[in-house]
């Protein structure tokens, strides 16, 4: 039995959610389940007809109601967002405690910290249920040491310009 690990893919750029997208088909064509969850995402991938062919290997979930970015929202509607939040971090656990995939990604987690949405010390208590053979990866844009120090390994993604040959 393999030992899982917590990976977190942070950065300003682009890319971040393909790689785990990635990690997930991989997964899948070794004959194993994955559960997205995507928080912060606006309409995410959850309601698309192409991803829904990917099941049952790969299932996406999202719990926000609103299409709009969080920022952006009224208070009234980001605390009603903040509660189907964490109904999906509600959902996460229940997923770790049955442990029914090998891979769990956790998409824009980390921007759940950077709202203020949900404290480091609650997604440590969160990642505390993962059973020893489930991978967890965990996606956002900013990092900090406290976060880090929650995962066996970080990748740091960066977006490059270049000039283009004329």
């Amino acid at each position: 039995m393999k030992n899982g690990t917590i990976q977190i893919y942070s950065g300003e750029g682009h890319g971040k959610s393909p790689a785990a997208l990635g990690r997930a088909i991989q997964t899948a064509c070794h004959g194993e389940y994955v559960v997205i969850i995507q928080f912060l995402k606006g309409k995410g991938l959850a309601e698309s007809e192409f991803v829904k062919r990917l099941e049952p290997e790969i299932k996406i979930f999202r719990f926000e109601k609103s299409s709009e970015d969080f920022i952006d929202l009224p208070e009234e509607r980001k605390a009603e967002e903040c509660q189907n939040i964490r109904n999906g971090l509600n959902f996460a656990k229940k997923v770790m405690y049955t442990g029914e995939c090998s891979l769990l990604i956790l998409d824009e987690v980390l921007g759940l910290v950077d709202n203020g949405i949900i404290t480091v010390d609650e997604l440590r208590s969160l990642l505390s249920v993962k059973p020893d053979e489930m991978d967890i990866i965990m996606t956002g844009i900013t990092l900090n040491d406290d976060v880090c120090l929650l995962a066996d390994e970080v990748t740091r993604v960066e977006t490059m310009q270049f000039k283009k040959w004329e």
